[in-house]
């Protein structure tokens, strides 16, 4: 069935004008059969032009309205300088009203719609007074108070008004037709708009979710691997004979790698709608312990200097997430890039906001002033490193600020965490 229905859905697609013309030979018909029984020549010969020029605007008046209009007023200059009275065919010129108000161009509507009571008064005035009552006769409708006309001025005006009000009825039509397909078309747009906007918020959602994810895959796994490998560095200077000091290391490390393990599968469950890393409230997550977070540095073998200054507030879990992932990445950075013969100093200010300050010494640098800094030496690209903290500050109203200093040659970074009181 649908090899034989295409065929012809095509052919019908491929004349477009199909409909047109043959509106155009409906009303040449009618007009034939309307002057059928003139014999005068001249005559006869004026109202076939008018009879073809009324089909040629029909014909028009969908695909080439302004056409249809100008071919329109052809015929009215025809009958006036013919002499040649109304046809009851040239109704048929209701479809070019129709046309220009629904098709045209926003000249076209008004010229047309300026040209209706035009050519009412054209039609009154110099071909037949009572052309409009004899054709609603002709229709079969009876025009209440309706006069022959015996010449008096006075009879025109109503005439006029009458042709007018004919005439515009296909206008207004064509008009409320026009602002109708406009609206549909507007709100159709509005939908799509909708969809598109839609679409492009799921988007970035989605994307926004892979640039946590990555940032806290990238914040678990650089931190246990930076302890880990520093362990391992650790144990390559233990006397032989320390048995227990290998064990020992070797418990840590297995420890580090353990609960690294455990925060990649949190990370990795969020994806899934499973509790969101660092959920307090989720059975079998670890709550994020800044404390616990610093014994694991200094596990590692390195001396951290940790001092805490105001009274420790509770917070909302993401906020605790937020604290303990910056400052896991701060202490990532302070064990990869800063000298390990000096301890890395971590201070944390509960004095409104927690204000977490991690600083190490670095190598010395050839510049003699502070430098404000966006990248540090960690800086990574798609949002990790000193920018993923930054980015996780700022999701929260929170702020990062990183500087090297050159007397004495420190590498500092600072965090402030907005602490909003649980409800």
């Amino acid at each position: 069935m649908a090899r034989m229905t295409a065929p012809a859905d095509v052919w019908w697609r491929s004349r477009p004008w199909l409909p047109d013309a043959v509106a155009g030979a409906v009303a040449l018909l009618l007009g034939l059969y309307d002057v059928r029984g003139d014999h005068v020549v001249t005559s006869r010969l004026a109202e076939l032009l008018v009879v073809c020029g009324v089909a040629l605007a029909v014909g028009l008046s969908r695909r080439a309205p302004e056409w249809a209009l100008v071919v329109a007023w052809c015929v009215g200059f025809v009958h006036l300088l013919s002499g040649t009275g109304p046809l009851a065919s040239e109704v048929l010129l209701a479809a070019v009203a129709f046309g220009c108000a629904r098709w045209g161009s926003p000249v076209v509507v008004w010229v047309s719609g300026v040209s209706i009571p035009l050519s009412a008064v054209v039609a009154v005035l110099w071909l037949d007074p009572n052309v409009f009552y004899d054709s609603l006769r002709v229709a079969g409708v009876r025009v209440l108070a309706r006069q022959a006309y015996d010449g008096s001025n006075g009879w025109r005006l109503p005439a006029m008004m009458l042709g007018t009000a004919l005439l515009m009825a296909p206008w207004l039509l064509g008009l409320a037709l026009r602002f109708s397909a406009r609206s549909d078309a507007s709100r159709a747009s509005q939908v799509a708009a909708e969809e598109a906007r839609d679409q492009a918020e799921e988007i970035a959602r989605l994307r926004e979710g892979q640039a946590r994810l990555a940032r806290d895959v990238h914040d678990v796994v650089g931190h246990s691997l930076t302890v880990i490998l520093a362990q391992a560095e650790s144990a390559q200077y233990l006397d032989d004979a320390d048995t227990a000091g290998l064990k020992r290391t070797m418990a840590n490390i297995a420890t580090s790698a353990r609960e690294s393990l455990d925060d990649v599968r949190t990370v990795l469950s969020s994806t899934q709608g499973s509790p969101m890393s660092g959920d307090a409230n989720a059975p079998g997550v670890r709550r994020p312990d800044l404390d616990a977070l610093v014994d694991g540095v200094r596990a590692s073998g390195h001396v951290v200097d940790s001092t805490v200054v105001g009274v420790p507030q509770p917070m909302p879990p993401e906020l605790e997430v937020v604290a303990f992932r910056v400052l896991q990445e701060m202490l990532t950075n302070a064990i990869k890039h800063g000298d390990r013969s000096q301890p890395v100093l971590v201070e944390r200010h509960w004095d409104g906001d927690l204000r977490i300050e991690v600083r190490n010494a670095v190598a010395d640098q050839p510049v003699d002033e502070t430098q404000p800094i966006t990248g540090g030496p960690d800086s990574v690209p798609d949002g990790q490193g000193v920018d993923g903290m930054r980015r996780r500050l700022e999701a929260v109203g929170g702020r990062l600020d990183v500087r090297r200093r050159s007397d004495p040659p420190t590498f500092t970074a600072t965090a402030w965490v907005p602490v909003r009181v649980l409800t």
